[in-house]
């Protein structure tokens, strides 16, 4: 038993000296050392608040704050066993700081705002981490004391571990009550900010250049500040996913938040050192629920490209080279409507319904971007290069989508993103059998082949099976376009329905009314060309007849049969594209007509999701897959 005491005593001496060398050592090295050796993220105490403006560089006499606070003690062992210690709480004596390798949160008591740092482009010139915060983002504030003198009052430590730490915020400022928000951080770009209850609105101030409403079936909706010179303030519809374009094209802001009723809107004002109108701040009515930021950096992971009539009808290169491999996209106006074309990795040809055949406008060779436009698609305006989903990116760099998984969870995103609905309709009654093109085109080129070798009649059950395919096709075809008369005929009505129950948004609604009534104008001015099925049926059996008997004449009759089949196709080709390009023009001006308007957001809400179900796999002949 005695020895057994003094053992325990031994033991006891030898922890405290191993402690104690321990935190000898730690006190020798230097602060920013200290970030570095951390694993993952590192919580700092600046010791004395910081002033205004900040100077975040300077680290001299920051300390890291201990996992475990009973490290503090005098004598740790001792409070570690003595539950008496336990609860202990941080009172920080300077200003809250959290560190990891991807960003920096500076907890600003003087300001009384959080200011969020990327780090994502910060290293030295031999390849190590820097110890500076890097590009400050945005600066997080309660919205209703963005324009009034805060405070941060106190920070809280809910969780302080290697992998995570999460804070507990408290805002005061004068005639407003004091308000909270928990800030979790991880070893990722990735922050959570879970508002308090009477955390009604949320601003995060900032420079950007565009705001990005991405929708994953038909095209992201893209806000510049140039584009409403009378505007201060623009209300946009809500989707889950918001992307900031950070001034000088180095700098992305992602915001995703669970399904709610929240609302977003960005704050427009002039800024005297470029002289030009950005975004100062976005604006987030959070309906009681979590938001998420991250911030993706990196050179030119985004640009804006001026499209000059030096563009037109030639191969331009420009001086921007992506920066890693993803899914690089843009948008150009062809057939006078808003385009999405992603960037291809060669030059090549691309036919569509309503403009024709033309250079498809946008491409790569290697990491060089092209253009080649022309008068169907022509230079016009801006053209916005970003990302949100990756393709063969390096498994190091986050893709938009990628924050949105991660934060909202895949049960989430999947409706979303809306994968099954991206994939193009088929019209191939035999799959991969038969003729490859099954369109009026292609199958009546496949015919014709046979006729100019003189083998209709050897080969009329090849005919009869093209035939078929020719028809199967057709009646897709018509379906589909079916399918969008109803449509527009429901979101007439529903228009119509809105008008008289909201007289403020008439003429709101009205100008969405005359883009829906598009669909069935261009289908009465185009309905005698496409024909009837009858009308097919005729024309397989006249082309039927001639393979019954050899006759020098029948190349020539297949001939004038081909000639008809093909204008009853292209006739329903132009219209069948017609209609998807209304019904994404209707889409695009729901959600920018709204702006002006916090009554009508709603109500864009709930056109655009018709549309977008509208849209959903798209026929080869409206656009092309998982645009």
């Amino acid at each position: 038993m005695n020895s057994y005491c003094s053992l325990k005593k031994v033991e006891s001496v030898l922890r405290k000296a191993v402690l104690v060398a321990v935190l000898t050592t730690a006190a020798a090295i230097s602060t920013s050392q200290r970030a570095e050796a951390a694993a993952n993220i590192v919580l700092w105490d600046t010791v004395s608040p910081l002033s205004d403006p900040l100077n975040v560089e300077d680290r001299t006499g920051w300390k890291p704050v201990p996992s475990d606070l009973l490290a503090l003690e005098t004598d740790p062992p001792k409070a570690s066993s003595d539950p008496g210690y336990y609860g202990r709480e941080y009172s920080f004596k300077g200003d809250a700081v959290v560190e990891n390798r991807s960003l920096a949160a500076v907890f600003s008591s003087a300001k009384g705002r959080v200011l969020l740092y990327s780090k994502g482009d910060v290293t030295t010139p031999n390849g190590a981490r820097s110890a500076q915060l890097g590009r400050k983002v945005v600066e997080f504030v309660p919205r209703q004391m963005k324009t009034e003198r805060s405070s941060i009052s106190r920070c809280e430590i809910l969780r302080n571990a290697d992998d995570e730490v999460a804070l507990d915020v408290f805002f005061s400022a004068t005639g407003s009550p004091e308000t909270s928000a928990v800030f979790v951080f991880g070893k990722t770009e990735i922050v959570e900010i879970k508002p308090a209850e009477n955390l009604k609105g949320i601003s995060l101030v900032g420079s950007l250049e565009y705001g990005v409403m991405p929708g994953f079936v038909g095209d992201d909706l893209v806000y510049g500040p140039e584009e409403y010179p009378s505007a201060n303030t623009l209300c946009l519809p809500v989707e889950n996913l918001f992307l900031g374009l950070l001034q000088g094209e180095e700098g992305e802001l992602v915001m995703t938040w669970p399904k709610g009723k929240q609302q977003l809107r960005l704050q427009l004002a002039g800024n005297e050192q470029s002289g030009k109108r950005l975004i100062e701040s976005v604006d987030f009515d959070n309906a009681g629920q979590s938001l998420y930021l991250a911030a993706l950096n990196a050179p030119g992971i985004w640009h804006k490209e001026t499209l000059s009539p030096a563009y037109l009808e030639k191969d331009v290169p420009i001086k921007w080279k992506r920066p890693f491999a993803a899914k690089w996209k843009t948008q150009l106006s062809e057939a006078g409507v808003k385009t999405t074309f992603a960037f291809r990795e060669s030059k090549g040809q691309i036919w569509r319904g309503v403009p024709g055949s033309y250079s498809y406008p946008v491409w790569f060779d290697s990491d060089d971007a092209f253009y080649h436009l022309s008068k169907k698609v022509p230079p016009k305006g801006e053209s916005l290069i970003y990302f949100l989903e990756g393709n063969n990116t390096p498994l190091s760099t986050s893709t938009p989508v990628d924050i949105m998984k991660a934060t909202l969870g895949r049960q989430t995103c999947d409706p979303i993103l809306d994968i099954p609905g991206r994939k193009l309709r088929t019209h191939h009654r035999r799959g991969g059998d038969g003729v490859r093109r099954a369109c009026t085109c292609g199958c009546t080129e496949v015919i014709q082949a046979v006729f100019e070798a003189g083998e209709e009649v050897a080969k009329k059950k090849d005919i009869e099976g093209a035939l078929d395919d020719m028809i199967y096709f057709v009646q897709h075809h018509v379906g589909r376009i079916e399918e969008y008369r109803r449509f527009a005929d429901d979101m007439i009505k529903f228009l119509q329905g809105k008008e008289s129950a909201s007289p403020k948004l008439e003429l709101y609604l009205e100008s969405l009314e005359q883009i829906a009534q598009q669909i069935p104008q261009e289908y009465n001015v185009q309905k005698e060309n496409m024909r009837s099925p009858e009308y097919a049926g005729e024309l397989t059996r006249q082309t039927l007849a001639l393979t019954s008997k050899k006759d020098a004449n029948n190349l020539k009759a297949y001939l004038e049969l081909l000639k008809a089949w093909r204008a009853m196709g292209g006739a329903q080709d132009y219209v069948l594209a017609q209609c998807h390009t209304i019904t994404r023009k209707l889409c695009q001006e729901a959600g920018y007509g709204c702006v002006n308007q916090t009554e009508a957001v709603v109500l864009a809400d709930q056109i655009r999701a018709r549309c977008r179900q509208a849209l959903r796999n798209p026929d080869g002949y409206e656009i092309w897959a998982d645009y």
